[in-house]
């Protein structure tokens, strides 16, 4: 079994590291809230946190599980100082992939690994090990640590080079986003027409216009005005602004994606930092087009 730091112990990390303590492996963990940190060690026997940042030392896995590229920057620099030659860092944040290439080739020249690993599927499926997990980096390292990352995910795929995975997530993300927006101007619209919204719901699931917002979210989060899902409005708009620019990058249409940013971005501001994303419904009914 590995010896693995876990850095970052949220509404995703937490659980995910605790799938990995039931499979036998020795923990460290760390997280910039310390009584996350001290509860999961109490919890989990045999974990320890970081008191000391010599104890990255004899790890030969680090997963950082945390909220943006500026953080996720700060913090492998940082581990960059204290880890051994051959040690891989499993990037698992929603982060930039053209910052995750230039962090890939500062490690390289240290002889340390990254591959990058986010993860799709919200906190149910990070508590239940079914997470969609798309990674990548260099193919021999992705092999390397692919029985561990199937503790944690049910669909772990290999995408290509180092930043493919962030790429991936961040567009898959818009998609969502796009089809959220999309749904939630549907059932406001269907119901000021005098329909009900459950129906319209139903409707479209059992139609072509099915998604995961309408199967997922709507029912579950939205009509009855829940807005817990887990997943953050603030994070959803830093995903979707990271697909626009990464389309703007390589030269490619970004028009739709440039919309989406900015109502998910404004939507955010509005209702602020602890906003859930599933609130967009709620954003859309108060805001309508003038």
């Amino acid at each position: 079994m590995s010896r693995i730091a876990f850095i970052g112990l949220g509404m995703m990390g937490f659980p995910m590291a605790h799938l990995l303590h039931a499979a036998g492996h020795q923990l460290l963990v760390k997280d910039a809230n310390p009584s996350v940190q001290e509860n999961f060690v109490a919890t989990h026997p045999g974990t320890q946190t970081v008191g000391d940042v010599n104890a990255y030392e004899n790890c030969d896995v680090i997963i950082t599980m945390l909220p943006n590229s500026d953080i996720v920057d700060r913090v492998v620099h940082e581990l960059a100082l204290y880890l051994k030659k051959g040690a891989c860092i499993i990037e698992m944040s929603s982060a930039d992939p053209l910052r995750t290439r230039e962090l890939s080739i500062f490690l390289q020249e240290k002889g340390i690994s990254l591959i990058d690993a986010p993860v799709s599927g919200g906190v149910k499926k990070a508590v239940n090990g079914t997470l969609a997990i798309m990674v990548g980096g260099d193919l021999a390292e992705f092999e390397r640590q692919k029985p561990l990352l199937d503790v944690l995910g049910k669909a772990v795929t290999y995408v290509g080079s180092v930043g493919a995975g962030h790429a991936l997530k961040a567009l898959n993300n818009y998609v969502s986003a796009a089809a959220l927006i999309a749904t939630s101007e549907a059932i406001h619209i269907g119901t000021a027409f005098g329909i009900d919204p459950a129906t319209i719901v139903n409707v479209i699931n059992a139609s072509t216009g099915k998604n995961n917002t309408t199967e997922n979210k709507a029912h579950q989060f939205m009509l009855n005005g829940a807005f817990n899902s887990g997943f953050s409005l603030a994070l959803q708009a830093k995903d979707v602004g990271i697909a626009a620019a990464l389309g703007s990058s390589m030269n490619l249409p970004t028009e739709l994606g440039l919309k989406v940013y900015a109502m998910t971005a404004t939507a955010s501001q509005t209702l602020g930092p602890s906003a859930d994303h599933t609130e967009l419904f709620k954003f859309v009914g108060e805001n309508p087009t003038k």
